[in-house]
């Protein structure tokens, strides 16, 4: 997930859903995203996918760079890597550099379940019907998420707002806009697939966040 805080901490991260069939996955197994703000692109978010029978491999890149000319005022870099296999979360590991201050977690699966911990998380049980905070697999709003930029676990409300015209790279569709709220502040969109289409947050110095999907 990556909320408000991004700027100023939020998480990004990658999910899969419980059954491969119908999962939105995007053609050619990658979704990308311009982030924007004041108009300006500051930072890609990519989300690739690698099959090898019942397991996946979902990769997350997100940099950001917010400057004056060619003078850098705020870095963000996140990478992180979730395993799955069979339909279920085995493995996360996930690095955070968030403009200096490094963040991290790691989960693995054992005979307790998939066992968390982070930065800002004491190792704890994941709830059996907890995913990895991202926004890709729109299944992650029916539960609560691990936050992979701390190893958090989230809680936020959501509610459906509607349908709505969502402007992408050349044109628009129609998608789902979804609204969070609590542990998280932030609005996310899906087309009627569902596939990830958009996000969008106010930032702590009152910009608006959003992305573009590519």
């Amino acid at each position: 997930m990556i909320g408000r805080r991004l700027l100023l901490g939020g998480c990004i991260a990658a999910s899969f859903g419980t059954a491969r069939a119908g999962l939105p996955i995007s053609p050619g197994d990658r979704l990308a995203f311009h982030i924007i703000r004041h108009g300006g692109t500051i930072g890609e978010h990519t989300v690739t996918f690698s099959r090898d029978g019942d397991a996946m491999t979902v990769s997350v890149a997100a940099d950001i760079v917010i400057g004056i000319g060619p003078i850098a005022l705020f870095r963000y870099k996140h990478r992180a890597t979730v395993q799955w296999r069979g339909g279920e979360v085995v493995a996360i590991d996930a690095v955070t550099d968030h403009d200096g201050t490094p963040q991290q977690m790691t989960a693995r699966r054992d005979d307790r379940g998939l066992v968390v911990q982070g930065s800002k998380a004491p190792q704890y049980v994941a709830p059996p019907n907890a995913l990895p905070g991202t926004h890709w697999n729109r299944a992650m709003l029916d539960g609560p998420f691990i936050n992979t930029e701390d190893g958090r676990l989230m809680r936020p409300t959501v509610k459906l707002m509607g349908t709505e015209r969502l402007d992408v790279t050349g044109g628009a569709v129609e998608a789902r806009h979804y609204a969070l709220r609590g542990d998280a502040d932030l609005d996310t969109y899906y087309d009627l697939t569902p596939s990830w289409v958009g996000l969008r947050f106010t930032a702590k110095d009152g910009s608006e966040i959003r992305y573009l999907r590519a």
